[in-house]
């Protein structure tokens, strides 16, 4: 079944390849949607795609790539919308 989840990740998350990270692990695991650096120092990613898929990404976040230090996850499941292409950064 598909479904969609907001995610936003907090700690040290900026200019450790969080976002690039993110990307791979989205087009490994078949999603779509988006990652983006916040001003707050925190991640927000859009995902969709697979739940079970989204269960896996968003257990990746507490993680993340080896230099990220994650503090919090936030998620918030929304309506699914396949609304995107592919899987992007994107630059605000």
């Amino acid at each position: 079944m598909n479904a969609r989840a907001r995610v936003v990740i907090r700690g040290k998350v900026q200019g450790v390849y969080y976002r690039y990270a993110t990307r791979e692990q989205a087009e490994m695991m078949g999603l779509k949607g988006w990652v983006k650096n916040r001003r707050d120092g925190s991640v927000e990613a859009v995902f969709e795609g697979d739940e079970e898929a989204l269960r896996r990404i968003i257990a990746w976040c507490h993680q993340g790539p080896p230099a990220a230090r994650v503090t919090g996850v936030q998620v918030q499941w929304e309506e699914y919308r396949n609304e995107f292409p592919d899987f992007r950064i994107v630059y605000d």
